[in-house]
């Protein structure tokens, strides 16, 4: 009955080309009407997975008691103080644009901790600081004075005047004046400088993390568009740039995260797509020809194929509402899949041809062989990816639902819309039989041969399935980014900053109380390096250290607030300052030979370079030691006047981080050991589950996402073989024929993996999706090789039929194999896997499923 009705529709429609071509151009055209008006895109990865399995609903209360900054803005700069002041100058800039930002907070800098800063410190290092300032008082004291590079530059006069009288040796002072050679060396070059007083203060080198500061910000998203925080990154970058911070304070402003991390992958997928699709176009048509060999027969496959994805994609949004980042994949795989069915009939009917010169013979008599083996391919295709809408995986559940309606689109084209194409077109007859005659002796050897090929193959399969048990998934997503994308450079870069939450998990406790308990046990885990709530912004021993603070201030702050400040000097001034203090350093290296004296000549050289130099290069160093000072004055001012840090106290917005208005608190944990490496985040996540089942977080939702997946593609796999199994035992009627088309799927599905373990290829987010198109390309193959055996084809891999499925599995090869070419790791792993997958499933059905078929049933009668 089916092939009878499949060879009346395909007569029908061969008879009325026109009226065929007219109708389905209306379709095509309304379809395509219909997309462009309701096409969108979601592009929330959210979406890609239920909201209602237990923990991404963790997730979603969690980002709704404490909402996450999306962005962190990077920025560093050659001292601390020019770093704070490119910082809190850039932090306030964004706070004035509520209409793009939600939130801009400042983790481990800010007014709170300027002022608060010395609490933080261990007790030790506070009575150290706080002595120190009262020593260097008489220099505090001549500083704040006269804020300049004079007054600088008289300071230095000071300290060596205690040089002179044996109160210091020149060699106490080989940092500071090297510090300042370096300032002088780099004004007078023309390079950036700047003094820094903080770290003359420290006695040393100021640590990376001390030039580096963090603004993270929560903005507003829009998912309507393919990069949903683009325009918040964009306005950071432009606000950045109109600040002038290069210019102003040296700074570098970087951003990574979440959101510009997505929108720098999103951005370098979207770049390549032309140049993946030309070439992919490009090698489709190529071997289309090898194929087809004839301009109007591969016109006909094109204008098909076109018209059924404008159909399908219409269809669709229709049953969806909106593409999402994994079902957007449909229009690959349409292509990939639908060129099979239309191949397959084009070839066949060429092979026809070549029996029945009369173009409507040819074609019906093409009807009456293909059309069963099509539309049993094209239900089972379509039931396979059909099995994915019951799962958790949204993303795939979608693309299945899409997929199942495509491949039926299809296969109804190609057994409508192509015979009357190429009744209209009307290509040349065959003159040649459109097998692969040269392959007859491979034909022969494999049925001589046929019972050890039989065995040695699946032995070897079985040999190697112990491979499978180290079958990697890497669930990270950093992974499938571009590492030259500035955002993953700087996340890489910066992943194991506490800033960053690189891969934390997160955990919402009922009170404080509850979270610093579980924090503490959660500790003591070698797997786990930090744990934070907010009492760690509660500084220990507070009473003892503002003690030490006041003290020191009640020494100090009549020097910092002296009754007369010396107004800016004129650039004589700054000569003859430069003079006076050149000659002191030489006089007190004279007779030294030590390493103070050594940088004591070095530094009365450049300063007596800067004196004979042009007024712009003395104000420069004027800009390097003043505004420096300034700032650094007004720092320790501050720092001078503490106070007692409570929960009450801690501003609002690293607050709110941490603690709801009702009480709740949350728990960071941050990895121990490199976060990126995925078997080392898999046990954090397992250690810190064990003992915080409610656990949530990047970490925790990236592992769980992995999970939800890899159960998705399990059932879904137990799923669709159930399904194509009982749609063979229907239409073959015979379970050893069943069993011949399944058993070399999965030899070729196993050998897919196997070889994955083999060739270094770990599953992931992205490529795993050719696994069903290993499942909807391996199930046709087989069933057109199963149904022409049954037919009493022989010699198979000589035969059109060969020649069908390997030029439909290079055209399907080189669709998705040309994604390969990416720039982006996840793109690029999705096209290996796939080009592997295909050339796995063609080996089977083209070497292996004739030889385990054998010869066939009317062969042997």
């Amino acid at each position: 009955m089916v092939r009878s009705a499949i060879v009346a529709l395909v007569a029908f429609c061969t008879r009325r080309p026109v009226s065929i071509f007219l109708i389905a151009l209306i379709l095509a055209g309304g379809s395509t009407f219909y997309a462009v008006r309701h096409f969108a895109l979601k592009t929330d990865v959210k979406d890609l997975i239920s909201q209602d399995v237990p923990w991404a609903q963790r997730g979603a209360q969690l980002l709704k008691d404490f909402p996450q900054q999306q962005i962190i803005v990077v920025v560093d700069a050659p001292t601390s103080e020019l770093v704070d002041q490119a910082a809190a100058k850039l932090a306030e800039a964004l706070r004035q644009h509520r209409e793009r930002f939600l939130s801009v907070s400042e983790p481990g800098s800010g007014p709170f901790f300027e002022r608060d800063g010395l609490l933080f410190l261990p007790d030790a290092q506070v009575a150290r600081v706080t002595g120190e300032l009262r020593n260097a008082n008489p220099f505090i004291g001549a500083l704040a004075a006269d804020p300049s590079l004079r007054g600088s530059l008289g300071a230095l006069s000071l300290a060596l005047t205690g040089v002179q009288f044996g109160q210091l040796k020149l060699d106490d002072l080989v940092v500071p004046l090297d510090m300042a050679s370096d300032t002088a060396d780099a004004v007078l070059a023309g390079r950036p400088a700047s003094f820094s007083w903080r770290a003359l203060a420290g006695g040393m080198p100021p640590a990376p993390q001390n030039l580096r500061r963090f603004i993270q910000v929560q903005p507003v998203l829009d998912f309507s568009t393919l990069r949903p925080g683009h325009a918040a990154t964009e306005a950071i970058s432009r606000i950045a740039s109109d600040l002038d911070l290069g210019n102003a304070f040296h700074a570098r402003v970087r951003q990574t995260g979440e959101i510009p991390m997505d929108d720098d992958q999103f951005g370098t997928i979207s770049q390549n797509a032309g140049i993946t699709m030309a070439v992919s176009v490009s090698l489709v048509v190529v071997i289309l020809w090898l194929a087809l060999r004839s301009i109007r027969t591969i016109a006909a496959v094109m204008v098909t194929l076109t018209f059924g994805l404008a159909i399908s994609a219409a269809a669709g949004l229709f049953l969806v509402g909106a593409f999402n980042l994994i079902s957007i994949a449909f229009f690959v795989l349409f292509v990939g899949l639908g060129v099979d069915f239309a191949i397959q009939f084009s070839v066949r009917y060429r092979s026809e041809r070549h029996e029945h010169p009369q173009l409507h013979d040819a074609l019906r008599s093409a009807a009456l062989k293909a059309g069963v083996p099509l539309s049993l391919a094209a239900i089972a295709i379509a039931a396979g990816f059909s099995s994915f809408m019951p799962t958790d995986y949204i993303g795939l559940s979608e693309l299945g639902e899409i997929a199942g309606a495509g491949m039926i689109v299809a296969f109804l084209c190609s057994i409508t819309l192509l015979p009357a194409l190429l009744a209209l077109f009307n290509p040349p007859g065959e003159a040649h039989p459109m097998g692969f005659t040269w392959l007859a002796p491979v034909d022969r050897f494999t049925a001589k041969h046929r019972i050890p090929i039989v065995v040695v193959t699946l032995l070897m399969v079985l040999a190697a399935t112990p491979l499978l048990l180290h079958l990697p998934f890497d669930f990270n997503p950093t992974h499938l980014q571009d590492s030259n994308a500035e955002s993953v450079k700087t996340y890489l870069e910066l992943r194991r900053e506490p800033q960053t939450g690189a891969n934390a998990i997160d955990i919402e406790t009922p009170d404080l109380k509850t979270a610093d308990a579980t924090a503490s046990r959660l500790a003591k885990l070698p797997e786990v390096s930090q744990t934070t709530t907010i009492s760690r912004f509660i500084p220990q021993n507070q009473d003892e250290k503002i003690k030490l603070i006041r003290a020191a201030a009640q020494s100090v702050n009549p020097s910092l607030d002296p009754e007369k400040v010396e107004t800016l000097p004129t650039d004589q001034q700054n000569v003859d300052s430069l003079k006076a203090t050149a000659g002191s350093l030489t006089k007190a290296a004279a007779t030294d030979q030590g390493s103070g004296a050594e940088a004591a000549r070095r530094l009365a050289s450049l300063l007596t370079k800067l004196a004979a130099a042009d007024p712009e290069v003395r104000a420069r160093a004027e800009a390097a030691v003043a505004e420096p000072l300034r700032f650094a004055l007004r720092q320790l001012r501050l720092e001078l006047d503490p106070q007692h840090v409570a929960i009450d106290t801690i501003p609002q917005d690293i607050a709110r981080q941490w603690v709801t208005a009702d009480g709740r608190a949350r728990i960071q944990v941050l990895p121990s050991g490199d976060p990126e490496n995925t078997e080392t985040l898999r046990n954090f996540v397992t250690a810190v589950l064990a003992i915080a089942p409610d656990a949530t977080g990047p970490a925790v939702l990236l592992y769980e996402a992995a999970r939800t997946v890899i159960h998705a593609f399990v059932v879904a796999g137990v799923f669709a073989l159930s399904a194509i199994t009982v749609l063979l035992l229907i239409a073959l009627r015979r379970i050893g024929d069943v069993l011949l088309t399944l058993i070399p799927l999965l030899v070729a599905g196993a050998v897919t993996l196997e070889l994955c373990v083999v060739l270094g290829i770990p599953l992931n987010f992205a490529n795993i999706i050719a696994l069903p198109l290993l499942l909807g390309v391996g199930v046709a193959f087989k069933i057109y090789y199963i149904m022409a055996w049954r037919a009493g084809k022989t010699n198979l891999l000589q035969s059109s039929l060969t020649r069908a499925v390997i030029f439909s599995a290079m055209t399907t090869a080189s669709a998705f194999g040309s994604l390969w070419l990416s720039e982006n790791p996840g793109t690029s792993s999705m096209g290996k896997l796939m080009a592997l997958a295909l050339v796995c499933t063609m080996a089977a059905a083209v070497f292996f499923q004739p030889v385990l078929m054998g010869p066939p049933r009317k062969a042997r009668g």
